[in-house]
């Protein structure tokens, strides 16, 4: 049954992928609120600041709107198509030289955590999470945002290929090394 589902709504996106090409304003907008997380999430990781992610996430539908005829569907999803365009804006928006990436734990940790009624878990959350944002930001970037691709954002290894230009087995590889790197990292803090 699940993949009756799964394909029901490939096939819905697809159809919406399509209406949207064709110039259907309405089925855009349906896109845009399916996928405005996920692009604003991976931007904020990897900007630090919500104006600047705010701005690239615009930009990044801005752009794809203006692109949207000359996306082939190939049975991916749409939601890699969009990362892509905004992993281009992020890069771009670095090699201006006049941004340096500083990401304020305070700002990713702004979620509730669970148990908030209980100060010393919070706190020991707090702590941990910290840590584990600072050993992925010490992986070597590639490692760094495959790590964040995959389980962040919780995209498949194909989608994390197509979004990182590399073939599958490429990112199993990166996963595995930073995967090894971040428990190296960690150890002293979990031992």
């Amino acid at each position: 049954m699940r993949e009756d589902a799964q394909e029901a709504d490939h096939g819905e996106l697809r159809a919406l992928v399509l209406r949207a090409k064709a110039g259907d304003s309405d089925a855009f907008g349906t896109l845009y609120d399916r996928y405005l997380d996920l692009v604003y999430r991976y931007i904020y990781f990897r900007v630090g600041s919500h104006p600047l992610a705010e701005d690239l996430t615009s930009e990044t539908f801005l752009r794809a709107l203006r692109r949207i005829s000359d996306f082939t569907w190939q049975g991916r999803d749409f939601g890699a198509w969009l990362v892509t365009i905004a992993r281009n804006l992020v890069a771009d928006h670095f090699k201006s030289g006049r941004y340096r990436l500083e990401v304020s734990t305070a700002e990713v940790l702004d979620v509730p955590l669970e148990g908030a009624h209980i100060p010393e878990n919070a706190v020991v959350t707090a702590i941990i999470n910290d840590r584990v944002l600072r050993a992925v930001r010490d992986l070597n970037p590639e490692q760094q945002e495959c790590v964040v691709l995959r389980f962040l954002h919780g995209l498949s290894l194909a989608e994390t290929a197509l979004i990182m230009g590399k073939k599958s087995g490429a990112i199993k590889a990166l996963q595995f090394r930073a995967i090894r790197s971040l428990a190296r990292a960690l150890k002293p803090d979990l031992a």
